[in-house]
């Protein structure tokens, strides 16, 4: 942690401290440097796009592809229900939190690795390089939801109250994808298997989600140890919140306990291993 002090020539030093072990977030030390946060968040955002013929058109077509090949094999074929809801909606309304999840997983695990350059040559709180990680897929999912309005507005589903909770549950997708991030981001600077496995591991995990299924497939008695899986909470919660689907309590709150501890653990992680870090990139 940088800390200026004056001199006895009136001259300025900074001194830079190890970090706290015990304590896994500075606030105001992130506040200070959120400037530096957005410049990461945009870089991350126009490297994304650059020299693509389509651009922001992409955040469109991928999730409207993947709805489609699901509605053909999970709705049409297999005859998955879908708890009332038309299976190109359900499916949709699914794929937006767990794109939104799974792109911010992917860029913060890589995240440490990509700015190995920067982060060798001056200091600042490489917290800031997941998170960046984790606030650049949003651009991404801003525009997909745009679609999922006209849908609902296409098949007649108009928004109920629940929609005022929306906004907790796309935190809670961040939130999840942060707290994963930071394990894999720090346990990837030593190890750099993770960068092969996570999309490997992201892949089995969404069909491990209620994503092509509704999560009223689970047994009743055993929904609770579903709800372990944190993307499964965020998931319902989100059709709750917009297509008014039956909310599984139980498994919510379950997954929401989760996150808090993978967010809380992964800080105190990251935290500890951030003296190392550019010694070992």
């Amino acid at each position: 942690m940088p800390e200026s002090i004056q001199s006895d020539n009136n001259l300025p030093h900074l001194i830079i401290r190890p970090p706290r072990k015990w304590v896994p977030v500075d606030l105001h030390e992130l506040w200070n440097y959120r400037e530096l946060l957005t410049s990461f968040t945009m870089r991350d955002i126009k490297i994304r796009y650059k020299q693509t013929g389509l651009g922001f058109l992409w955040a469109i077509i991928q999730p409207l592809f993947m709805m489609v090949i699901f509605t053909i094999i999970f709705g049409s074929f297999a005859k998955i229900p879908s708890d009332g809801i038309p299976y190109p909606l359900f499916s949709f309304a699914a794929l937006l939190p767990w794109m939104l999840f799974s792109e911010g997983l992917t860029r913060s695990t890589m995240s440490m690795v990509a700015n190995a350059n920067i982060m060798t040559k001056v200091y600042f709180p490489r917290l800031i390089m997941p998170i960046s990680g984790i606030l650049s897929p949003l651009v991404d999912f801003a525009v997909s939801i745009s679609i999922l309005v006209l849908m609902m507005a296409y098949y007649g589903f108009v928004p109920t109250i629940n929609v005022v909770f929306l906004p907790l549950f796309i935190l809670l997708a961040l939130a999840t994808s942060l707290g994963i991030g930071l394990w894999l981001s720090a346990l990837n600077v030593k190890y750099r298997d993770f960068q092969y496995t996570v999309p490997f591991i992201i892949q089995l995990w969404m069909y491990a989600s209620p994503v092509v299924y509704p999560a009223s497939m689970i047994p009743e008695a055993i929904r609770p140890l579903y709800g372990l899986n944190p993307m499964a909470g965020v998931i319902e919660g989100f059709r709750w919140a917009l297509l008014g689907t039956e909310i599984p309590g139980s498994m919510i709150f379950v997954s929401v306990g989760v996150v808090v501890v993978l967010l809380v653990s992964g800080m105190f992680y990251f935290r500890r291993m951030e003296q190392y870090y550019a010694d070992i990139v």
